[in-house]
């Protein structure tokens, strides 16, 4: 889309429950930093069954929105069209407003995912393991199709999710074996660990950090650090955090809802680094 200079715009996060949302502070200072002051980014409760209506009402002066759950796979039917990025997955969380008014929807969490470890220098791994089978795990493995030459092993509670992150797999073309919660601590020594659990989950692995560990991405990013990304890094470890997932996807959603590019990546870490702090 092209912005013309000077013209009030719109933005948004959805969610629930996204009281504690980062979004409206990393768009907010791409905005600032880009000289887009008259555009604004807010923040909206919204459910499922809401979802539909909020977004009818929306006027021309909306570029685009940022999704959270529950609303990733809900708003799929609202849309004129979805990427392949979003399709792989079945989640959207992105949409923008095309001036002749079609709802594009994409996923930049997984391209997020990717940048991510890119500027921690790494491209390519061997092989890897995920911590959970969630919403964020399926993002995981797509992100992982792009970079891991060989097997990922998933870590799950229950053999229903094991045979879920198997068909993911399977849809994906990733090499997905799944192993018992567990044995979790296994997951260590792999060259590349992704943690997609929710808080104080993983904090029973602490304990069985290797001396040389390689890689951990936790997707969390408050509070942090973990214990486990702590204890981690205190061995030496590189250790990737959600901050940095959370920066990365939006600066795709601000560079696809504004149209300018590159957006300024540190000047949006900075400001969640801020925010964080301040809590």
């Amino acid at each position: 889309m092209t912005v013309r200079e000077g013209e009030a715009r719109r933005a948004a996060v959805l969610g629930s429950p996204i009281a504690h949302s980062l979004s409206p502070v990393l768009h907010g200072a791409a905005y600032e930093a880009l000289g887009l002051h008259d555009w604004t980014y807010d923040r909206f409760e919204i459910d499922e069954a809401a979802l539909p209506g909020f977004i009818e009402k929306l006027g021309p002066e909306w570029a685009g929105l940022s999704l959270t759950m529950p609303l990733k796979r809900a708003v799929i039917p609202l849309l004129d069209e979805i990427s392949d990025t979003a399709a792989s997955v079945e989640a959207v969380n992105t949409v923008v407003f095309t001036e002749d008014g079609r709802r594009l929807g994409d996923n930049t969490d997984i391209p997020g995912m990717v940048e991510a470890l890119r500027e921690r220098g790494i491209d390519r791994v061997e092989s890897a393991a995920i911590l959970g089978a969630g919403a964020t795990a399926s993002s995981a493995l797509a992100a992982l199709s792009r970079i891991c030459e060989g097997e990922v092993v998933v870590y799950v509670r229950s053999e229903a999710r094991a045979a879920e992150m198997r068909n993911w797999g399977e849809r994906l073309d990733v090499e997905v074996r799944t192993e018992d919660w567990g044995d979790a601590a296994q997951a260590l020594r792999a060259p590349l660990v992704i943690a997609t659990t929710p808080a104080g989950t993983t904090d029973v692995l602490a304990a069985a950090v290797p001396e040389r560990p390689a890689t951990l991405f936790d997707v969390l990013y408050e509070p942090w650090p973990t214990n486990l990304a702590a204890r981690w890094s205190a061995y030496g470890g590189a250790v990737v955090s959600g901050l940095d997932l959370l920066v990365h996807q939006a600066v795709l959603q601000v560079e696809q809802m504004t149209g300018h590019a590159p957006a300024p990546v540190d000047v949006m870490r900075k400001a969640g680094e801020e925010a964080l702090a301040a809590r």
